[in-house]
């Protein structure tokens, strides 16, 4: 066949998807939508690096549920608090999908708690949460860990003996060796070659996460496997990643102890044995690796960026800093270290610590959703196999949920009382049967590291509060604060 046959068919082959496309619209009674180009969809409407905005002023027109095509993937994007707590929380069941995301569905071969749906997600999910509240409330549980490693952590910036430095490797190692903790047992060394090899990796994936050619990969994976490009890097480091998870479920398997399970692999390891002549069993070596996978992934980068985006904050603002540190202080003193029960004492705390979850915003976007039959949703039909975006950066800016969305305002999480209060709105894990397993671990991560931290330092930067931007280096998976060499002064 010639070239220009070639190009005619392929021409041919475009315009009937996207018939077919315009078709599948009327057919089903969609949500409204931008009108979509052939083979690229509503992609040029887009922002390539910060997509979320985008979604939120083209709600202005089509409202807060819309169709859009992001290349030939029909996806319904829910924007502000009422729309997505509608369907995550009120029609959870009908959204609790989780969609092939082509980048993941490669990173964990299509096993694991995060991409899974059906039986395997509800094994999963249900095996992991249990496991994490039988480690909470160990001998030496979670709680113990924290505070372990705060004062690791303590140590180490007390080196640094007021000087100027980078806290983003540090905190890493912090966050991720609590992680190990539950997963493999064991904490690492802040110099251990191979920890930091692996943290290395996972900060790449994040990155390439939040670019531009990983939305290509998503949009058009058959293409981008086969052409060259830094794509095929980051899916070997994976590998290295992955490599590492197997050897040490390896270790755990020649001196495993039934009767004590010591961590997260232990205890799979145990289930795997009690359901191995089970042929439907959920409990084996490729969800084992994907699971611990996901675990040591999502629990890694997003609280050590959070926590580095509070001392962004503390530095800010240094009124709040020392507010903080007056709350502490009259609770906690300067000497005990901190426990998830002292919230209660500290509400000017624990409101900082959701305000700065809720001004970084994360994750704009949230994990994608999937449909996995056909809905209806607010009159609409949305049919099977539609991605499904919940905005989460609209409802942590949502204007009628929110006293100043676009400030950062402790105030919003305190009551006239100066109180703690919860609010609805505030969603950085996602909502529904599809929200972070992690949300506890990660606030108890949050509030020990944070107030430990503020027990013995103060913290500043040699160019002062105003050379702070609060605004986040935007991606179009997560928004990361920016980086900065920070003084800690010992108190």
């Amino acid at each position: 066949m010639d070239f220009p046959t070639t190009l005619i068919l392929a021409g041919l082959i475009v315009a009937l998807l996207w018939v077919l496309t315009v078709k599948s619209r009327r057919k089903y009674n969609l949500p409204p939508g931008p009108v979509a180009l052939p083979l690229v969809g509503n992609l040029p409407q887009l922002d390539k690096i910060a997509p979320f905005k985008s979604f939120l002023k083209l709600s202005e027109t089509y409202g807060p549920v819309m169709t859009l095509h992001l290349g030939w993937q029909r996806t319904v994007v829910l924007v502000g608090y009422e729309a997505v707590k509608e369907a995550l929380v009120d029609q959870a069941d009908d959204f609790m999908g989780r969609g092939p995301l082509p980048f993941l569905l490669k990173a964990t071969r299509g096993y694991g708690l995060g991409i899974s749906n059906g039986e395997r997600w509800r094994q999963l999910r249900r095996f992991t949460l249990s496991t994490l509240r039988d480690f909470g409330m160990g001998r030496k549980g979670m709680e113990e860990w924290i505070q372990e490693e705060s004062q690791h952590l303590r140590g180490r910036i007390d080196s640094f003996k007021a000087a100027p430095f980078d806290p983003t490797l540090l905190l890493s190692c912090t966050v991720s060796n609590v992680i190990c903790c539950m997963v493999f047992g064991q904490r690492f060394s802040y110099e251990d070659k191979q920890f930091l090899q692996l943290l290395n990796i996972m900060s790449e994936m994040l990155k390439f996460e939040s670019s531009p050619l990983c939305q290509m990969y998503n949009v058009f994976p058959w293409l981008m496997e086969r052409l060259p490009g830094r794509q095929h890097y980051f899916f070997a480091r994976i590998e290295e990643l992955r490599d590492f998870i197997a050897t040490k479920i390896h270790e755990h398997k020649d001196t495993l102890d039934p009767s004590s399970p010591r961590d997260f692999i232990d205890s799979f390891l145990i289930r795997s044995e009690q359901e191995k002549d089970k042929p439907t069993t959920e409990f084996h070596h490729d969800n084992m690796v994907s699971t611990v996978f996901n675990l040591f992934l999502a629990g890694t980068e997003t609280t050590s960026s959070t926590i580095r985006y509070a001392i962004s904050v503390f530095i800010k603002y240094p009124d709040i800093q020392e507010k903080m540190q007056q709350e502490i202080d009259s609770v906690v003193g300067k000497d005990r270290c901190p426990k998830m029960e002292d919230k209660k004492s500290l509400p000017f705390t624990y409101a900082v610590i959701h305000e700065v979850q809720r001004f970084l915003d994360i994750v704009p976007l949230n994990l994608p959703h999937y449909t996995l039959t056909d809905i209806s949703f607010r009159g609409y039909t949305i049919p099977k196999d539609t991605t499904i975006i919940p905005l989460l950066h609209s409802v942590l800016r949502d204007d009628k949920q929110w006293a100043s969305p676009w400030t950062f305002n402790p105030q919003h999480f305190l009551d006239q009382n100066g109180n703690y209060k919860k609010n609805p709105a505030s969603m950085p894990f996602g909502a529904g049967k599809r929200a972070c397993v992690g949300e506890s671990l990660a606030l108890m991560e949050l509030f020990i590291f944070l107030v430990s931290l503020l027990q013995r330092f103060t913290f500043s930067c040699t160019d002062g509060p105003d050379s702070i931007d609060m605004m986040p280096e935007y991606g179009s998976f997560a928004n990361l604060p920016r980086r900065y060499k920070v003084i800690a002064t010992p108190r």
